[in-house]
């Protein structure tokens, strides 16, 4: 089977953000905006490590491609960040879980370097 052929089984998308973005947004609302945004799985996994914020944009971005690769398959339903959760396997993979209905499975990678976080999801339908 030639996955040419079957490609509008699979949905992607990519999202890049500045980690002082997320930085000021953590600093200026603090708890609030950490609540609103990230699970508490992944709060913890963010704060023990050395510069959370870093991660906290890197599960950022990961959920706005995730969003965007579901957006793109046809889901019209609103998705709000935190029934988006990314936890990481003690290989490092991030694991994407999702609290709603939907038909597919997701997969997602994430990078980041001092100034920026970006990531890319894959949506396929079951």
């Amino acid at each position: 089977m030639n996955i040419i052929q079957n490609s509008s089984n699979f949905f992607i998308g990519t999202d890049i953000i500045e980690v002082e973005r997320i930085k000021n947004s953590i600093i200026k609302n603090g708890q609030t905006f950490l609540n609103r945004l990230y699970t508490p799985i992944e709060q913890k996994y963010c704060t023990k490590n050395k510069n959370s914020y870093i991660h906290f944009a890197g599960r950022f971005a990961a959920k706005e491609a995730i969003i965007k690769s579901l957006k793109s398959s046809g889901y019209k339903k609103q998705i709000p960040f935190k029934s988006i959760e990314i936890i990481s396997l003690e290989n490092g993979e991030p694991k994407v879980e999702l609290h709603f209905k939907q038909n597919g499975l997701c997969k997602v990678s994430i990078s980041h370097i001092k100034m920026y976080a970006i990531a890319f999801s894959i949506y396929t339908l079951n």
